[in-house]
């Protein structure tokens, strides 16, 4: 067992580091309240290359593997400038189209994925399926040398500035009939694909939407890969959206605990540091600790990953969101309760993140949906839904 990065990758975590900290919360935050997006932020890290740390090179990628990416999301959230459009636009689409696009797909778009200069959008989430995604109602039907989608999407993050929206639809298999999971590159100026900003309690400069697909016309290349591609595909992207999002809510989590602790060590009253105290120090340890565990996790999922072993990837990916979800939302919560009210004002950085926090335990899957996955795969219970 070896915890240690590479040397490269250690390298890239200081370098990331390096440019969180010249962004930092405020420029997170002075963004989200401002209705921009962290454009600045995301050119320059695509200008160095870390956009597209897992993407092949020949792609114009770094050629690593999603542990890289893990490096990038965490040390970007541990700074408080979280770059939600990493778990997106990289992670996902990213990978998908690097294990399932067709040779021209490839081609197309990842050299512009790895360097920023280009953001797909992923739309699976349905307002009547949820978590269910054996009930999409978006369907795509072959019209001649066309496909013709109609359906809605909801929960979708960025695509208020991406060129593309990668769907996810399903369409009829060829020798069953049966409605199939199937992606296609939908462009965000498609006619009949129209959007409405959905309300959130969250600062986050990433807004979310609702998307009405009627009757959007594709050329036949939209589809990702070939017919049978969709649920392979499906699956390759959704292990690195865990692994990534954890990484975040692990990054998150320690942005918070070095704002408290950074305050407790020199706020002082009667005459001492507040951090002298057990009762403001003890709870601070516990929150590190349990983010220390779950970052533990993450990396093990992107190790698993990384070595192709997917169906162990799988459940390590979705124990380290659950145990992230949980780690960050604590550490949030206990950096808050150590700055007294100071932790409620905007000033101190640490209240602005309540909504992304609790948000992970729902997002990309509900911790209710890990327990049953993992009542069903790793315990060998009956399937409870």
């Amino acid at each position: 067992m070896d915890f240690d990065l590479t040397p490269e990758q250690s390298d890239l975590r200081d370098a990331v580091a390096a440019l969180g900290r010249r962004y930092g919360h405020e420029y997170f935050i002075g963004k989200a309240k401002a209705g921009e997006h962290t454009t600045e932020l995301w050119a320059e890290a695509g200008k160095l290359g870390y956009l597209g740390v897992s993407i092949p090179t020949e792609y114009g990628g770094g050629g690593g593997g999603i542990t890289d990416l893990t490096i990038v999301c965490e040390e970007l959230s541990a700074t408080g400038s979280p770059l939600l459009l990493l778990v997106v636009s990289p992670a996902i689409v990213a990978t998908i189209l690097a294990r399932h696009g067709t040779e021209a797909q490839r081609t197309e778009f990842l050299p512009r994925l790895a360097d920023g200069s280009l953001l797909i959008a992923f739309a699976i989430t349905e307002p009547e399926a949820g978590s269910n995604f054996h009930r999409l109602g978006t369907v795509a039907q072959r019209d001649g040398d066309e496909w013709v989608l109609n359906g809605r999407k909801c929960f979708i993050s960025g695509v208020d500035h991406a060129d593309y929206v990668m769907v996810v639809a399903r369409t009829a298999d060829a020798a069953t009939g049966k409605l199939v999971p199937a992606l296609f590159l939908v462009p965000t100026d498609a006619a009949g694909l129209t959007k409405s900003k959905l309300d959130m309690e969250i600062v986050s400069p990433e807004k979310q939407w609702l998307l009405y697909l009627d009757d959007v016309r594709l050329p036949a290349d939209a589809l990702v890969g070939d017919g049978d591609a969709g649920l392979p595909a499906l699956f390759a992207g959704l292990n690195p959206e865990r692994i990534t999002v954890a990484a975040m809510s692990a990054g998150t989590g320690r942005y918070a605990l070095e704002r408290a602790s950074r305050y407790t060590a020199t706020r002082q009253v009667w005459g001492r540091p507040i951090g002298t105290h057990q009762g403001v120090a003890h709870p601070l340890a516990h929150a590190a600790i349990q983010v220390e565990l779950a970052r533990l996790m993450v990396y093990k999922a992107a190790t698993l990953y990384d070595a192709g072993r997917d169906l162990e990837a799988g459940v390590a990916a979705n124990m380290a969101k659950y145990a992230t979800a949980d780690a960050a939302a604590l550490a949030v919560d206990t950096a808050i309760q150590a700055h007294g009210g100071n932790g409620m004002t905007t000033e101190y950085g640490v209240a602005t993140l309540l909504g992304a926090v609790r948000a992970g335990r729902i997002a990309p899957v509900s911790r209710e949906m890990i327990l049953n996955f993992v009542s069903q795969h790793v315990l060998g219970q009956e399937k409870s839904y």
